[in-house]
């Protein structure tokens, strides 16, 4: 594209071998060939973009690393991909005031290195921590295991440091807890998906690194016990850091095919549990859970070291990926029920009698469920399957989707179930921050 040519403080792409990578992301979404790819290395390169878009009408599509689950990276009509993967910038942790800025080019595996360094945490941790961009995270509002306490990104974002329509970055927000300025766009920002502006930086929260952890595997003789568990521990006054499951279908794949710490796993289904608080390693807080987990408590078994525990969450985390790897055309979908209601899903589930499997974060309600044999249905059925599944879980209270994003692999679900009004209040906004609809065209709403 000869208008790029002479951009400013940037690399830009714009062999077709090379664009052809920039089509899709993690999801089974495949977008069409961008106009170029630019790489932008300053505010000039940014400032003369959105010039150039609004003059020649492209769009411009955000990109970190491409690690996202829904489409939300991936070009659709005329549009440059705006990769943020050489912005400048560096982590900066401030301990008084304990937050971090990093810029979005940093890797997420930077970020939580650099807190950890000055003995804080920074606990946002979706699957792909190691692989992706910060900046993906926040635009995605990415969650992960911890946000099971902790939340999911937006809850630590203070300020956000965005390039909007004039062509210029605004910061949103300031590096303390407390900012009650009227309604806070930063926040507005986060989880957007791209579609008002581009992320460039943000200010994040960080808390004190916890001084114990306590890694329990909890296997179940009947898969269903485990459903009501999640509830009662909260009940009892138990928060995990995270509580992963493994539905039985899930299992046996893994002991099937999976490496071998994966073969080993027992249990008719299996719970991955996390503490860290502070006296979580003593006998009366692991006597005192035992006793809230009822008769299922007796077969904890608990990690023995380091080493052990981080087996156990590297066979969680390479879940996603071993089934990608087995069923290349699966679909991925990570539908939210309350945790009150998750035996009820299931319940609920199993007469619609979808070709699924089912694994993730059990303490929060955030189901994985993925659909294996997508690849291979027809479309129309597997847009029924889909349409079932989000029906069930929208009707007991929950939603279509709780890290991933609606991106373009859910936009026409979203638009189908959400509220007409919200839908309506969503296209407002995008209206009167982005007049000229560049960013991100096509996505969300």
């Amino acid at each position: 594209m000869d208008l790029l040519n002479n951009l400013p403080e940037a690399t830009v792409i714009t062999g077709p071998d090379l664009l052809e990578g920039y089509r899709r992301d993690e999801s089974h979404v495949v977008g069409e060939l961008p106009l170029a790819v630019v790489k932008p290395r300053g505010p000039a390169a940014l400032r003369e973009l959105v010039r150039l878009a609004k003059a020649e009408g492209f769009g411009l599509v955000p990109r970190g690393a491409g690690t996202g689950k829904a489409g939300g990276c991936t070009p659709l009509g005329r549009c440059v991909v705006v990769d943020m993967g050489e912005y400048p910038g560096t982590i900066a942790v401030s301990q008084p005031d304990l937050c971090l800025w990093a810029p979005a080019s940093a890797m997420l595996k930077e970020v939580k290195a650099a807190a950890l360094a000055q003995g804080l945490c920074y606990p946002p941790d979706p699957n792909s921590w190691d692989q992706c961009a910060f900046g993906g995270t926040l635009a995605t509002n990415a969650g992960g295991p911890s946000a099971c306490k902790y939340g999911m990104t937006r809850h630590w974002v203070l300020a956000v440091d965005a390039l909007m329509d004039d062509g210029e970055v605004h910061r949103f927000g300031i590096a303390s807890v407390k900012c009650n300025t009227g309604p806070s766009l930063g926040q507005l920002l986060v989880g957007s998906e791209g579609i008002f502006g581009i992320i460039v930086g943000a200010t994040v929260r960080l808390i004190p690194e916890p001084a114990q952890r306590l890694t329990l595997l909890l296997p179940m003789e009947r898969w269903h016990d485990l459903l009501d568990l999640p509830g009662q521990l909260v009940a009892a006054g138990y928060l995990p850091a995270a509580f992963e499951f493994w539905d039985p279908a899930v299992l046996r794949e893994l002991r099937a095919s999976g490496p071998e710490e994966a073969r080993r796993l027992p249990g008719e289904a299996l719970a991955l549990l996390e503490f860290d608080d502070r006296d979580c390693q003593s006998e009366p807080f692991l006597e005192g859970l035992v006793e809230a987990l009822g008769p299922q408590g007796e077969h904890l078994q608990s990690a023995t070291g380091a080493r052990q525990r981080d087996a156990l969450w590297a066979v969680r985390r390479m879940t996603s990926s071993h089934l990608k790897e087995r069923y290349p055309g699966k679909v991925s979908e990570d539908i939210v029920v309350p945790r009150s209601r998750i035996r009820e899903f299931f319940q609920e589930l199993e007469p619609l009698a979808l070709p699924a499997v089912t694994y993730g974060h059990l303490g929060d309600g955030n189901l994985h469920v993925n659909l294996l044999t997508a690849g291979t249905t027809e479309p129309l059925a597997l847009e029924r399957q889909l349409h079932a599944l989000f029906e069930l879980c929208l009707g007991l209270g929950g939603a279509i989707s709780g890290e991933h994003g609606i991106g373009l692999a859910k936009r026409d679900a979203f638009l189908r179930f959400a509220d007409p009004f919200q839908v309506h209040s969503l296209r407002a906004i995008k209206r009167a921050l982005d007049p000229s609809g560049i960013f991100n065209p096509g996505k969300v709403v």
